[in-house]
């Protein structure tokens, strides 16, 4: 795949603040790549220097194999969790203002935002003041000024931020079409739950430095630790475990039992054939780590080193 980004050897400090302590990462076209991390472990100095709002003191950020320089400012969309639209302009006009100052002109722009309008439904807000919207209104609008030009790169930073869950989830799908139609997209944000549904990787920095890195699927394959789900008819009894099997936890639900197990590897076949012996198995899966459990856990063991 080809790189959008790369973030090479990086390190940034304020003082005797260390923001950024010597980060690499790379965002592969097409990809949505979720930057992670508590507060205050240096997404945001990560995300400034991609905007060319400050400079690396060390390594260098590569845009599509070229040093990054002003000449690619075009080409980033950026979401900021804090929201900066002008309040007592028109929501039109200000799009449209927005929308030149990253290169797009005249009746393109107009085209543009009309289409992007007429999706989002809003149309009735174009000669609205944006003070005049609500929170989630004006955070729609923004959403669209910063993918109004066909940036290559998009970054959002918490976009689901003050969002009810419908227009959350349209904003996620709105993302997803984006990054269909092929743009790269960095996605920033403490919400695990949206990171498990649309990222495809992500690097998790803590303290500024970087403690995790790789695709969501892989990551929580890494994290396993040998949990079961099986789901049998009637109540459960301990005559179906066997050596190297510990039941953590059973809920009983109209008629069936859900047996929560721990069990060591190269244990399961035998294990299944037990059961069977005494009961049918209705269902059977591994339950893998949620990103939240794997955020946590990596925070806390990074801290602890």
């Amino acid at each position: 795949m080809d790189t959008v980004l790369e973030v090479k050897n990086v390190s940034k400090s304020y003082g005797e603040k260390i923001a950024l302590d010597d980060v690499s990462l790379n965002v592969e076209k097409g990809d949505v790549f979720g930057l992670l991390g508590p507060n205050g472990a240096g997404k945001t100095t990560l995300i400034r220097m991609i905007n060319q709002i400050t400079k690396p003191d060390k390594g260098e950020i590569l845009f599509e194999g070229e040093k990054l320089s002003a000449k690619h400012i075009s080409q980033v969309g950026y979401l900021p969790e804090e929201r900066g639209l002008y309040k007592k302009m028109k929501v039109g006009q200000e799009a449209l203002y927005l929308a030149e100052l990253k290169g797009l002109k005249g009746n393109i722009a107009r085209k543009s935002l009309d289409d992007w309008f007429k999706k989002f439904e809003i149309t009735d807000w174009y000669n609205k003041k944006v003070q005049e919207l609500s929170k989630g209104m004006q955070q729609k609008v923004q959403f669209i000024t910063t993918v109004l030009h066909n940036p290559r790169l998009l970054i959002f930073d918490e976009p689901f931020s003050g969002f009810d869950p419908l227009n959350a989830d349209l904003l996620k799908n709105e993302i997803l079409e984006l990054r269909d139609k092929g743009a790269t997209v960095i996605f920033s944000t403490h919400n695990m739950e949206s990171v498990e549904q649309i990222c495809d990787k992500i690097v998790l920095i803590n303290s500024s430095k970087k403690v995790l890195e790789g695709k969501v699927k892989d990551i929580k394959q890494r994290f396993k630790a040998g949990l079961f789900e099986i789901i049998i008819p009637g109540e459960y009894s301990d005559d179906l475990l066997i050596e190297g099997v510990t039941k953590t936890d059973v809920i009983y639900n109209n008629g069936t039992s859900a047996i929560k197990l721990k069990i060591e590897k190269g244990r399961n076949a035998e294990l299944l054939s037990n059961i069977l012996r005494h009961t049918d198995i209705i269902s059977y899966k591994e339950i893998l780590p949620s990103m939240n459990e794997i955020f946590i856990q990596t925070v806390k063991q990074a801290n602890n080193e």
